[in-house]
């Protein structure tokens, strides 16, 4: 017996060895194949490594086309930050709060730096169209789908889907193909307070088809409330994070639903939206404004095949780079349930909402909006307020310009009369890095405390 565990020993010993040998021998084999298959991407993602690796003190940071100095990236600053690694803070910097983008998710993009990076091959798409000969990716529009339903925001089923370059000019896009299904001018409306774009775009790109004609609430309350009409309705609405719907009725009348912020981190989810025209874009759902990718979700064949028509007139669709990250970055987003950058991006803008508010709340000069706890579809849950901006008053009689009173405590907001409303009225921006978040915040506190 013992002789037997003895020869079982060895057997068992030098088959050890040989297993060792032959796995060791696939994983350099596997390796070198490897290194041969990344052999022309091996330049491009040490670049990016190279540029992502330099330190910029927590409070800037480098890019792959950004400036170089003596062939070193040059960081560039976050605000009220300088030095050559943004080191030094600048005491004196007044807080920015008027710019809507959203860098408050730049952290989760650094978290997930791996998955969500794209190299791009330089024959990568370069014909006018894909395989299908239509200027939209299938693989994208598959994974939109998918976001919606984990999001809970939004019924796709019997929707046309379009691409557009951001929101923006998927507005456009709207607005023209709306407006060909009139017999009369169409009167271009939005309820205030709204979005300025609204104006400046329909004024820019006024036609005799359409043009913009102001306030959605006057023309309810006049007699020249027929006729044909187009309705932009932001829900939740910029700048206030209320939920909206159309003011206006009839059979002439046609909305457009911006919902750039109807998004789990931005706003209640009470029913999924189900509206004939549905914007959304990229830049509020996962932060990537300068991408510039939104689409529509359109019910009518006839307004969809006419927005399709703007796209392809204007732009020949929407890049294939531009594309291909998009794809990237929904795949991110619905990795494991598909909800972590909803639970990571709500929880940061409910923290912002909870400070500002509990500073705000120590004040009998400035006042902010109510935005009541709702049921909310995705969280399965009543839940607080989250929104993107602060809609300040300042309540002082005195206090008519309110933009002004901030800016002399060193803090920029976007006037109110810019949104069709009183310039007692100030908003501003909870979507920036947090650099400019905690810069707010002091300057806020300062603020109040000097009431006294």
């Amino acid at each position: 017996m013992a002789k037997f565990k003895g020869f079982s020993f060895g057997v068992f010993f030098v088959g050890s060895i040989a297993l060792n040998i032959f796995f060791l021998t696939n994983n350099l084999c596997a390796g070198h194949v490897n290194k041969q298959q990344l052999s022309w991407s091996q330049r491009a993602a040490a670049e990016a490594e190279a540029v992502a690796s330099v330190s910029c003190s927590g409070h800037g940071i480098t890019y792959l086309d950004g400036l170089f100095l003596d062939e070193k990236p040059v960081c560039e600053c976050n605000s009220c930050y300088g030095g050559p690694t943004c080191s030094h803070f600048l005491p004196d910097c007044v807080a920015d709060a008027d710019s809507g983008d959203p860098l408050f998710l730049e952290p989760f993009w650094m978290q997930h730096a791996e998955s969500s990076a794209v190299l791009v091959a330089g024959w990568h798409r370069m014909s006018y169209v894909f395989a299908d000969q239509s200027y939209m990716s299938q693989v994208l529009q598959n994974h939109i789908l998918k976001v919606h339903s984990i999001a809970r925001n939004a019924i796709t089923k019997g929707k046309y889907l379009v691409f557009g370059g951001g929101s923006t000019q998927l507005l456009s896009a709207a607005v023209f193909a709306l407006s060909l299904n009139s017999s009369s001018l169409a009167r271009v409306v939005a309820a205030s307070p709204y979005y300025p774009v609204y104006k400046t775009q329909t004024d820019f790109f006024e036609t005799a088809h359409f043009e913009f004609q102001g306030d959605a609430l006057l023309m309810k309350r006049t007699s020249n409330s027929t006729g044909n009409a187009i309705e932009f309705v932001t829900s939740p609405n910029n700048p206030d994070g209320l939920l909206r719907k159309a003011v206006l009725q009839g059979s002439s009348v046609n909305a457009i639903y911006d919902h750039a912020y109807y998004w789990p981190h931005f706003t209640a989810i009470p029913a999924p939206a189900d509206e004939d025209v549905m914007i959304f874009t990229i830049s509020k759902l996962t932060g990537h404004a300068g991408s510039r990718f939104g689409w529509a979700l359109v019910k009518d064949e006839d307004v969809y095949l006419n927005m399709l028509k703007y796209m392809q007139l204007a732009e020949l669709g929407v890049s294939r780079d531009t594309q291909l990250r998009a794809l990237q970055l929904l795949k991110v987003v619905l990795e494991g349930d598909g909800r972590e950058i909803f639970h990571f991006a709500y929880e940061k803008m409910r923290d912002r909402w909870e400070k500002i508010s509990q500073i705000v709340s120590l004040s009998k000069r400035y006042t902010i909006q109510d935005i009541p706890p709702q049921y909310c579809n995705f969280f399965e849950k009543v839940r607080g307020p989250s929104p993107a901006y602060v809609w300040l008053k300042c309540e002082r009689e005195e206090d008519t310009n309110c933009n002004a009173v901030l800016r002399g405590a060193n803090i920029i907001g976007r006037l109110g009369s810019l949104f069709n409303a009183s310039d007692r009225y100030v908003r501003l921006s909870l979507l920036k890095r947090d650099d400019d978040f905690n810069l707010l915040l002091y300057r806020l506190k300062e603020l109040v405390s000097k009431e006294g």
